[in-house]
């Protein structure tokens, strides 16, 4: 390997979704220094919220483990959690960056052992999954959560029962003393791959998404689906938690609309067919309609679009959803569209609808503290403005978690030449 400008070969990943791991373990296994900086309390990103992938329907948690055993064997790789990347300073070769971490309030003596959570009271909405359940003030973010550590939520600190809980700990992991802090790391390059978040289906106030129960966004559904879901993986209406056995899918909410996303993010329409699977894996006798403007499950996806389509219980209507409307005796929820193949006015009732929302990039609303170029939807552009500061995965576009893992690889290989005189 040649020479590293001024000597420093170190990497600094932000983002651990599968571009962030890949990104990391693909530098780390060449023999770079790699520091990753994570927002969650947790690795894995929005991959970790999901129920299975396509096409092979497999849970991502196997492909998840593998990635955090490789990190856990490799001491060239050093990452923090409930952390931010304030500042962006330098060049090429020599970046000064600050990072910021939030307090965890749980230190590395940890067991995972659930006495502080038994001793807690307050309960919280649980972002891990979309707020659709609550979890106590101290809690593991998720079974499968790596690091598997506790926190302790800042809403309590200061009180009683705050004190409960760590009497509660016989291995004094409970430090209610941590403070946010502050350090800086120098690196030679950085890759940015903070992913992606769901379209803001409020913003669509046609559809309903809040003021009807049981109209739910595509990224809630894997949670709904999940065995370690608020519902146990039971595919239920929200209203109240009876079976969804008719479920429509509204696709492009929010997507190839000039008033919210005006790109089609790709990966929609086959994330809307798996879960379909999820609903007649549930109860054979279900039935689900998908409402789409064109079905994008190109190349490799085709046969998995193919078998999907072949299944009688899915009705595709191609025709744009118009008004959801919600019946507030039975909290049943009726899709208005009109069927472009026969031009008639369609409405149809159902237990629970699904909208398939967009991608909207990380550095759509949280920028590169440096110097960067984006398009006009946020996007990362790969031609930046400073050199050894590299997009990965889909801060950069759409893409499904099979390209991130490419595009991860080709960012890794960035930053190393980035950081490497020839």
């Amino acid at each position: 390997m040649a020479d590293a400008l001024d000597g420093n070969r170190s990497i600094l990943v932000v983002g651990s979704g599968m571009s962030g791991l890949s990104t990391a373990l693909e530098a780390a296994e060449a023999g770079f220094q790699v520091y990753m900086v994570e927002k969650e309390a947790y690795l894995g990103g929005r991959v970790a919220r999901m129920n299975k992938y396509f096409p092979k329907l497999c849970p991502p948690s196997c492909g998840l483990e593998i990635n955090f055993r490789r990190i856990k064997g490799n001491p060239l790789i050093r990452f923090f959690t409930m952390a931010q990347v304030e500042r962006i300073a330098g060049e090429v070769g020599g970046f000064d960056v600050t990072i910021a971490i939030q307090p965890r309030h749980v230190n590395e003596k940890c067991t995972g052992c659930g006495l502080c959570e038994a001793a807690a009271v307050t309960e919280i909405p649980d972002a891990f999954n979309y707020g659709m359940s609550k979890v106590k003030a101290a809690h593991l973010p998720h079974e499968f959560a790596f690091p598997f550590r506790y926190v302790v939520a800042p809403q309590v600190i200061g009180t009683d029962e705050a004190a409960a809980i760590k009497a509660a700990c016989p291995y004094d992991a409970v430090d209610l003393d941590m403070r946010a802090e502050r350090f800086d790391l120098k690196v030679g390059a950085i890759v940015w791959a903070t992913g992606w978040a769901p379209y803001d289906a409020g913003k669509i106030p046609y559809y309903g998404f809040g003021s009807h129960k049981n109209v739910i966004t595509n990224v809630m559904m894997e949670r709904l689906a999940s065995g370690n879901g608020p519902t146990g993986g039971r595919i239920v209406r929200l209203s109240d938690g009876e079976p969804a056995r008719k479920v429509a899918f509204i696709q492009c909410a929010g997507s190839r609309d000039e008033n919210h996303l005006p790109y089609c993010s790709g990966v929609c329409c086959l994330a809307s067919l798996k879960q379909a699977t999820y609903v007649f894996e549930q109860d054979p006798e279900a039935r689900a309609t998908m409402f789409y403007i064109d079905i994008r499950a190109l190349g490799k996806y085709e046969d998995f679009f193919t078998r999907v389509q072949a299944d009688e219980r899915l009705t595709l209507i191609k025709g744009k959803a118009g008004e959801i409307t919600e019946d507030p005796q039975t909290g049943l929820v009726t899709v208005q569209v009109e069927d472009q193949s026969t031009g008639k006015i369609l409405r149809e009732q159902f237990d629970l609808v699904v909208l398939a929302t967009g991608m909207v990039p990380g550095t759509s609303a949280d920028k590169i503290p440096a110097e960067a170029a984006y398009d006009e939807s946020g996007f990362v552009l790969a031609s930046q403005p400073v050199p050894g500061i590299v997009g990965a995965g889909c801060v950069r576009k759409p893409v499904d978690v099979s390209a991130s893992v490419q595009d991860a690889t080709a960012a890794a290989l960035k930053a190393i030449q980035a950081t490497c005189r020839r």
